[in-house]
């Protein structure tokens, strides 16, 4: 009868340290998410940017062409 009661002692305590494990990985995760969020708003206007810049130079433009019909690099 000791021993049953060790081992539930034993098995209790182990679940206990999981659960501290598991609320620190749940707090990282939640850290991590929260600075993915802040740098996808920092990065959005510049992104932006670059997309709009890309579109720009993927579009032919009239004035890239010169007057003999050679293109400018």
């Amino acid at each position: 009868m000791g021993w049953a009661q060790v081992f539930v002692g034993m098995a209790f305590a182990g679940l206990l340290v999981l659960a501290a494990c598991s609320f620190r990985v749940y707090l990282a995760v939640r850290g991590l998410g929260r600075e993915l969020e802040r740098t996808r708003r920092r990065l959005a206007p510049k992104q932006s940017a670059l997309r709009d810049e890309l579109r720009r130079l993927g579009d032919p433009q009239e004035s890239d062409t010169a007057p003999d019909g050679v293109r400018s690099s």
